[in-house]
């Protein structure tokens, strides 16, 4: 099992400074190695397709909206399984989290791997690689401590790779950002899209 996974919008919360009212992580799970690798080629195709260069990243807030649509029906063609949690800022009353937003994205993630329903099993986790080194070792280890993962094995392995290297975090990335949009602006053309994809998008509260 391999597993992606993205956000978008930010952790903060001064929102009425910049900060999003929303955040998402998004988790694209493939059950299968050979699908995840023909869904890399299948978006490999289309950026040139679109007459892209090979080193152009797919980024959902950078991109025109008919570049979405064809990402995204490209995309849904293949096997995965998407899951998400959608985080409503306003809704968080911790000042803890409201003052810490790298415990806070932590524990974002780790809620959306802890509540799977058992559907995420030694699974190869993918971030993409951003922070300082101590940052992503904290996430690693806050993960392996507050999942019990010796015991429940919701993950094998945890790497942080480059995003504009790897197009199935790309992937990640439009997802977040189309679950984003629709929570945010009801833009609802785009989810539709991938709405068959999505085993599960919580709205944490």
């Amino acid at each position: 099992m391999l597993v992606f996974i993205d956000d978008s919008g930010d952790p903060g919360f001064k929102t009425q400074h910049g900060s999003s009212p929303v955040f998402v992580i998004a988790l694209v799970i493939f059950d299968d190695y050979l699908t995840a690798e023909e869904t890399a080629l299948m978006l490999k195709k289309l950026r040139r397709e679109l007459k892209f260069p090979d080193t152009m990243e797919f980024k959902f807030h950078k991109s025109r909206t008919e570049i979405k649509r064809k990402f995204l029906q490209t995309a849904v063609r293949c096997d995965f399984r998407i899951r998400a949690i959608v985080v409503k800022k306003e809704r968080i009353y911790s000042n803890f989290f409201r003052s810490n937003t790298d415990s806070f994205f932590n524990y974002i993630v780790m809620q959306v791997l802890k509540h799977s329903g058992k559907r995420i099993r030694k699974a190869k986790l993918r971030f993409d690689k951003r922070g300082e080194k101590r940052i992503r070792d904290e996430l690693r280890t806050y993960l392996s401590s507050e999942l019990d993962n010796k015991t429940n094995t919701i993950f094998s392995d945890l790497k942080f790779v480059d995003s504009k290297q790897n197009v199935l975090i790309q992937l990640a990335d439009m997802v977040a950002g189309c679950i984003a949009s629709y929570y945010k602006d009801k833009n609802r053309a785009l989810y539709q899209i991938i709405q068959n994809r999505c085993e599960d998008v919580w709205e944490f509260k």
